[in-house]
């Protein structure tokens, strides 16, 4: 049963109408975001759809175009490119992912579309953004986040650094899409801003490279880096302690401990047992080699739901690591109504995010 939901409340972005260009991942994630809100989105859709996205969506129900209406155009023929700007005459904002260039070419780029809509918010879905010397270059969601410096904190010491689950930066850039579009709304609904002389557009372009939203989403990390915990050749907090990891049980299922604060690691002891280690030493980084030993060799005595029944829902800061599957039928999950289970060979459906409440 779902215990947190929006009865009650309209969707925040309900009569914003927003017209996308569809290309693969972010930018059509970036718009179901939006129509997750509650926003009108219509996508244009190309004729004979998408190699890449065939393959990897394995040609079935296209779960990112959920809520949306679905027109196709080709955008080589006039006729079709004439739809499409009555398309956007009409609407707040535009979605594409294009590389730079390529809508203007089209005559569809910001100065041609705010001919037509001065107020329009125009929102451009890159990987490397609109300018610099990689804006025209190809990439893909591991670059972006190679570049970023952060795919090297993926790297346990000697060893090549992991790719990220999934399309970590893609995620991250369509959300940063969605936030800019929907900051832009807001200003260029609000018409506080006067336009300046010469009558110039309201209207915004929002330059959302997936590269810089990653970054910025590294601020956390640089702060850390700054205080000393993620310093070049010496232990960190997040690679080496034992508190802080993932750990291997008796049946082969993986848990994980993020007991950082000192209060949650005397629990975490405590809990295991482990009586004889001295937890004001828990940043001594000089015993963290023998404990994480210990413990992983403790963790390997019992299987994955041994140790959810002891530390799940504790501050011991524990969760297992559970499979897709695993994660759609876990009770949390059930109780927020966070996944909708799809019809067989299909995908499951994930719901929007955040959740909306009655202020109180």
């Amino acid at each position: 049963m779902n215990t947190v939901s929006n009865i009650g409340l309209s969707h925040p972005l309900r009569g914003v109408r927003v017209v996308e260009f569809e290309g693969i991942g972010p930018g059509p994630l970036a718009a179901l975001i939006l129509a997750d809100m509650g926003a009108e989105v219509t996508v244009i859709v190309r004729p004979g759809g998408s190699a890449v996205g065939d393959r990897l969506g394995g040609g079935g129900a296209h779960p990112l175009r959920r809520g949306k209406q679905v027109t196709t155009l080709d955008l080589k023929q006039p006729a079709d490119r004439e739809r499409a700007m009555a398309l956007i005459a009409s609407a707040d904002a535009l979605i594409e992912g294009n590389r730079p260039g390529v809508m203007e070419r089209l005559g569809l780029g910001p100065a041609d579309c705010a001919a037509h809509n001065p107020h329009l918010v125009y929102g451009r879905m890159t990987g490397w953004g609109q300018s610099g010397p990689l804006a025209q270059a190809a990439g893909h969601d591991l670059n972006y986040v190679a570049l970023t410096g952060l795919l090297s904190l993926a790297a346990p010491a000697g060893q090549v650094p992991v790719v990220p689950p999934t399309v970590v930066g893609d995620a991250a850039g369509a959300l940063g899409l969605a936030f800019g579009i929907a900051c832009a709304l807001v200003d260029a609904r609000s018409g506080k801003r006067p336009a300046p002389e010469g009558g110039e557009p309201r209207g915004r372009v929002v330059d959302a490279a997936i590269v810089d939203v990653v970054a910025m989403l590294g601020t956390l990390v640089h702060w850390i880096r700054a205080g000393g915990q993620l310093a070049a050749g010496q232990p960190s907090p997040f690679h080496d302690s034992p508190f802080y990891d993932t750990y291997v049980c008796a049946d082969g299922g993986h848990i994980t401990i993020g007991a950082l604060e000192p209060q949650f690691y005397v629990l975490l002891l405590n809990k295991l047992g482990l009586d004889d280690v001295d937890a004001a030493s828990q940043y001594d980084t000089t015993t963290w080699p023998a404990l994480k030993a210990r413990l992983t060799q403790l963790f390997m005595t019992r299987p994955r739901s041994a140790w959810c029944e002891l530390l799940e829902g504790t501050d011991v800061c524990f969760a297992p690591v559970l499979s897709l599957d695993e994660a759609a039928a876990h009770p949390h999950h059930m109780a927020r109504g966070t996944y909708v289970s799809g019809q067989p060979g299909q995908s499951t459906v994930v719901a929007a995010a955040p959740r909306f409440l009655p202020l109180r």
